[in-house]
């Protein structure tokens, strides 16, 4: 009774400031501060000062701020364009065609952005005017781009699995390495998804894209060249043991810087503008994590997420059950929340259910990212919707209309993940540091 009393009570705080359109970060101190007040005898004020100076000094943090300025620089190259002249000539042959470019560029991308949102922007610059102008129906187009840009939050590196991990003090680079197999097999699905739409409705396919010598087609690929450089020297040094996340994290910085600098695009203007925009957002998430580890220790003193792991535990759901439970929970939740919110506010009591349950704590970052993703593009909330709106100038329920088959193939990835747990786990069981 008194842990479902000290539930409300931090529930009805929190739903108070973020109602009252607090920012998240001081929603989750003040819900901590209640929390340490009510029902401890610490001072408030001193375990605040010690867990947020904590919280904001962890090395393994260092990570985020370094992968989201190479995204930043990244978007402001001439590489959207350089993309999508690289991977035209070996799409058009596949059924579908063209088509592909949004799953194969997201996934490219994805893997030197770790951002979705950036994802979604450098591949739709590129490839909507492409698609528009070839006759290719706007339903696939935009639909395509909604679900594959989610890739951003899975492939590595990926900005979620960071504060994931940061948050449940377990390994970036093994959270990376799960990561890689199941955000493949999730982007073979979309792609399977374009090839069924090409035999299942002939009469919307556009004209046969003219045919490409084998040299013209090697020839264009040159583009392709500096961007797969580059994903092989940060995710390539971090999977053999050369650099930690953090240091392949600054070595992709430097790429990028040297990228920019090679095509012509770094100008004062243009370095200070993506140094600015990835201060912005790592403030931003920063804040939250403080947040989000205040509000951790003060549930940690109340006793709650042991008392609700218990409570769990006294149902006796095996762990397929928990896992359809948070599923729709994490649904809800992210329909009204961005992912990495979803992740810092739920993680101090979520972490001693899934151990209690006997879950791999890798196996269920990734579930989470995949769960996450397909709420990145369900209204009202779903982000991506919002910056498709942008783009395209589309209502949201038609950009939701288009994206629903996305969510289902989103879906069924989270059931293949139960199925099969070692698309998750193999890569970083079995592949050590040397």
């Amino acid at each position: 009774m008194i842990e479902i009393y000290t539930t409300v009570i931090f529930l009805f705080v929190l739903f108070a400031l973020l109602g009252g359109s607090v920012w998240i970060g001081l929603a989750l101190m003040g819900v901590a501060w209640v929390g340490m007040e009510l029902f401890t005898s610490r001072p408030a004020g001193d375990a605040m000062i010690t867990t947020i100076w904590s919280g904001a000094s962890s090395w393994t943090l260092t990570a985020l701020p370094l992968f989201i300025w190479m995204g930043e620089i990244l978007y402001r190259t001439r590489l959207s364009e350089d993309m999508f002249r690289g991977l035209a000539p070996w799409m058009r042959f596949l059924p579908g065609g063209l088509l592909h470019t949004n799953i194969a560029g997201c996934t490219i991308f994805a893997a030197v952005s770790g951002s979705s949102a950036a994802t979604l922007n450098m591949v739709g610059k590129m490839s909507i005017p492409e698609l528009r102008a070839r006759g290719y129906p706007e339903y696939m187009i935009i639909g395509t781009l909604a679900g594959a840009a989610t890739l951003g939050l899975m492939i590595p590196p990926s900005l979620t699995l960071i504060v994931y991990g940061v948050s449940i003090n377990e390994s970036i680079t093994k959270l990376f390495m799960a990561g890689v197999f199941p955000g493949l097999v999730l982007a073979g699905l979309f792609m399977l998804y374009i090839i069924g739409w090409h035999f299942f409705s002939p009469g919307q396919r556009p004209k046969p894209e003219p045919r490409l010598s084998l040299g013209e087609m090697i020839a264009e690929s040159r583009f392709l060249l500096p961007l797969f450089g580059l994903v092989f020297v940060v995710i390539g040094s971090m999977y053999t043991g050369f650099a930690t996340a953090t240091e392949a994290a600054a070595v992709g910085v430097l790429g990028a810087l040297g990228l920019s600098l090679m095509q012509g695009s770094l100008n004062w203007a243009t370095f200070v503008e993506s140094l600015m925009g990835a201060t912005r957002t790592s403030a931003m998430i920063a804040f939250i994590l403080m947040g989000a580890a205040f509000l951790s220790l003060s549930m940690g003193f109340t006793g709650l997420p042991r008392a609700l792991a218990g409570l769990i535990d006294s149902y006796n759901l095996s762990p397929i059950a928990l896992i359809a439970v948070l599923t729709v929970f994490y649904l809800i939740l992210g329909m009204f929340m961005d992912g990495l919110s979803s992740v810092v506010l739920t993680m101090a009591i979520v972490e001693p259910m899934i151990r209690q349950a006997g879950i791999d704590v890798i196996w269920f970052g990734i579930f989470l990212v995949v769960v996450i993703e397909t709420a990145q593009v369900t209204p009202p909330i779903g982000f991506n919707l919002f910056v498709l709106q942008g783009m395209t100038r589309h209502e949201i329920s038609y950009i939701a209309k288009t994206a629903v088959p996305m969510v289902a193939l989103m879906l069924l990835m989270v059931v293949i993940l139960v199925v099969w747990p070692e698309l998750a786990t193999w890569l970083p069981e079995n592949i050590r540091r040397q």
